[in-house]
């Protein structure tokens, strides 16, 4: 079932963002990106959304982020404004995806800033395509073993919503867009992942983030992320629960850009 977008085609109720449309595959890809001049030239930064859910939800980051870098936000395949494939795409397919769109963009190298999902995603892309990925950033970074079963996530999904219900009904409008049985597989997908035996291959640096009400991510889920990447660091946010990219863009960004900075850097010296 394909549900029209019920915000205008121009975004001009998100202000600082715009509609960003290029054809990959042969599939149309929508993507929102920060319409203002950002304060710094690089790194450029790719925001990747979590299960079922569109760029949508990063529009606040989006906003915030994209005064100081670059700021893109795609809807992968078959969720949100994309092209809908007609079966759920895995997560490899789905980090193919998303590598082919920085390249059909014309973003070079960029920061994949991940969130749930997202984060699984990126990794994936990082190994797959290191060329297209110049660092990762992780927020909220699925999935949790303790959470591998299907009705503990839900159960972890639900509370996480109830705690952030200010991110509104558009999480509630991408599902119908994506379909149940989309949203279905893709779960299915998240669950098998198993996103810890990829990390310790992972050769660009990266910034975990995790809220510390997060119900989704355990500290010591989060704290084993960090010592198997090669490069990492972790920061914890008092308060905060699982989609800080929506509901703290401005601590986000806060936290964000100090790393970005540092990548940039190192770009410039040639040891990123």
């Amino acid at each position: 079932m394909r549900i029209p977008s019920l915000l205008p085609r121009d975004d001009t109720r998100e202000r600082g963002v715009r509609s960003h449309w290029v054809t990959v595959a042969g599939r149309r890809m929508h993507a929102r990106r920060s319409s203002c001049a950002p304060a710094h030239p690089a790194p450029v930064v790719v925001c990747v959304h979590g299960q079922v859910v569109s760029s949508r939800y990063m529009t606040p980051l989006i906003q915030r982020l994209g005064a100081q870098f670059s700021t893109f936000a795609p809807d992968l395949p078959g969720f949100g404004r994309s092209d809908k494939p007609r079966r759920a795409l895995t997560i490899r397919e789905l980090a193919d995806a998303l590598a082919a769109w920085i390249g059909a963009a014309g973003l070079g190298r960029a920061v994949l800033l991940g969130n749930s999902l997202g984060c699984q995603i990126a990794v994936e892309c990082a190994l797959r395509h290191p060329d297209r990925v110049q660092g990762l950033v992780l927020q909220g970074p699925t999935t949790d073993p303790r959470l591998r079963g299907p009705v503990r996530a839900m159960i972890a999904n639900t509370l996480n919503t109830y705690r952030e219900r200010s991110v509104g009904i558009g999480p509630f409008i991408d599902y119908l867009q994506a379909g149940p049985r989309r949203a279905f597989r893709t779960a299915q997908y998240l669950l098998a992942d198993r996103v810890e035996k990829k990390l310790p291959l992972v050769r660009q640096p990266a910034l975990v983030i995790r809220g510390a009400k997060d119900l989704n991510v355990s500290q010591p889920w989060a704290e084993k992320i960090t010592r198997l990447l090669p490069q990492a660091e972790l920061r914890v946010v008092p308060g905060a629960a699982h989609t800080m990219v929506a509901v703290a863009a401005l601590e986000m960004t806060r936290i964000s850009t100090p790393f970005l900075l540092r990548l940039a850097a190192g770009e410039e010296k040639g040891v990123s």
